[in-house]
């Protein structure tokens, strides 16, 4: 059979595009997306994103964040699946401080178009996460976890000097009364999937961040080959600095250069 020079040079692009694709995170090639998927993380609720939300609203994308029980891995990641499943298209994934392993799991969903990391964990498949940030600087704020029947909290004076030490004392009074309660067996999760092995990935580094050590933020970008920025931010940037994480996951869903 003769093939014209016209269908063989579609079949070498359609092979040489391939690769690129099972490598996207490498080269941060996302689609187009409209929808926004948010993730909280321990210590928070879903009203940690009050100020990412209209930023990305204003620009046109639908917006949904997950309220996570925070009792269990499995129990995030199926709360994160159905708001997924509610998305009906392209879809950017975003995660913050424990999030980060909700989404690297929940993230191989086929319409999770890219992932975004905020201050976040983001354990490879099978990993021990806590042995690894033990190789880091122990960040502060873990001496002001309260443990009780089961389930943990910082302490008001932890949330407001290491969590959200960037904000108003008042307002990190106010975040602190609805922080989300974690099991205590929450952290010693292991995930299965590593979703931003495959998927254009983001992640912001967090500066100043005393509920997670700075380097291993930066050790995290950088083997997952993140686009990644730093702010000069305590844990909570998405609080301190709404604009550029509101800009950061524009870029993400193919919104902004």
């Amino acid at each position: 059979m003769k093939i014209s020079r016209h269908t063989l040079a579609i079949t070498l692009l359609a092979c040489l595009a391939t690769p690129l694709l099972a490598h996207a995170g490498e080269g941060q090639v996302a689609p187009r997306a409209r929808n926004v998927v948010l993730v909280h993380g321990a210590y928070a609720d879903g009203s940690s994103w009050s100020e990412v939300i209209p930023l990305l609203q204003r620009a046109g994308l639908n917006v949904t964040a997950v309220q996570n029980p925070l009792t269990s891995l499995a129990d995030d990641v199926e709360a994160t699946r159905r708001i997924l499943a509610l998305q009906d298209g392209p879809t950017v994934l975003v995660g913050h401080s424990w999030a980060g392993t909700v989404i690297s799991e929940a993230g191989v969903d086929p319409k999770v178009s890219a992932l975004v990391y905020v201050a976040a964990r983001a354990p490879d498949a099978g990993e021990d996460y806590s042995a690894l940030a033990a190789e880091f600087p122990a960040p502060p704020a873990s001496a002001g976890l309260v443990k009780s029947d089961g389930f943990a909290q910082l302490n008001e004076e932890a949330f407001i000097r290491d969590f959200a030490g960037d904000l108003d004392p008042v307002r990190a009074r106010a975040l602190y009364a609805v922080q989300g309660r974690i099991s205590v067996t929450l952290f010693a999760s292991k995930t299965t999937q590593a979703a931003w092995r495959n998927k254009p990935t983001w992640y912001a580094v967090s500066t100043q961040d005393r509920t997670t050590s700075t380097e291993l933020e930066r050790f995290l970008a950088n083997r997952m080959k993140a686009k990644t920025i730093e702010l000069n931010s305590s844990h909570v940037s998405l609080l301190s600095h709404p604009r550029e994480i509101a800009d950061l996951i524009l870029t993400a869903a193919g919104r902004k250069e």
